[in-house]
């Protein structure tokens, strides 16, 4: 079932994702005791409000700029063993629908990782718009969600000598995203 809630606080129009203001990351729980974090870039997206002030939110990921600031690591992300890059160069998001209350939103959708797509839904705060030094309409949002690996089919992991595992199952997820209003 898809409900769609009237957007206030944004016109009516087509709001393209500003790759190079926006930022996908993620952190994931290392060896049950530290936590390790990295990036993807997102590579496009727009947030298209109607003019009845229903909207959808759509964005493209590239899986091979992992970056978590090892480079061995983030050679083995890029693996089989996790993201598998050349077979699948994409993620993707795609909403159904933006219910929104006040400044925050829920943000339903449907996200593909890995081949393997399932629902998320992505707790949003509006940041508010302003103009830009050149004279663009932005619009700021901060988004977080948790997501299991396993669900995407990431289960590669080694156990530990004292128990547990190596890389956790649970995965948090923050966007910063940058969108210009477009003409």
């Amino acid at each position: 079932m898809s409900t769609t809630t009237t957007t206030t606080a944004l016109t009516a129009g087509t709001w393209t994702i500003d790759p190079s203001h926006s930022e996908a990351s993620f952190t994931v729980r290392h060896a049950g005791i530290a936590k390790v974090r990295g990036t993807v870039a997102i590579t496009e997206g727009a947030v298209v409000v109607s003019e009845d002030g229903t909207a959808t939110v759509r964005a493209t990921l590239d899986p091979a700029t992992v970056s978590t600031g090892d480079e061995t690591r983030d050679g083995h992300l890029k693996t089989a063993d996790f993201f598998e890059v050349k077979t699948y160069p994409t993620w993707t998001f795609e909403s159904q629908a933006i219910k929104v209350e006040g400044e925050e939103a829920e943000v339903p959708g449907d996200l593909t990782i890995h081949g393997v797509t399932q629902p998320v839904t992505l707790e949003t705060e509006f940041n508010g718009t302003a103009t830009d030094a050149y004279g663009n309409l932005r619009a700021g949002f901060s988004a977080t969600t948790t997501i299991s690996r396993k669900d995407f089919g990431l289960t590669w992991n080694a156990a530990l000598e004292a128990g547990g595992v190596l890389v956790s199952d649970k995965v948090q997820v923050s966007l910063e995203i940058s969108a210009i209003k477009q003409a």
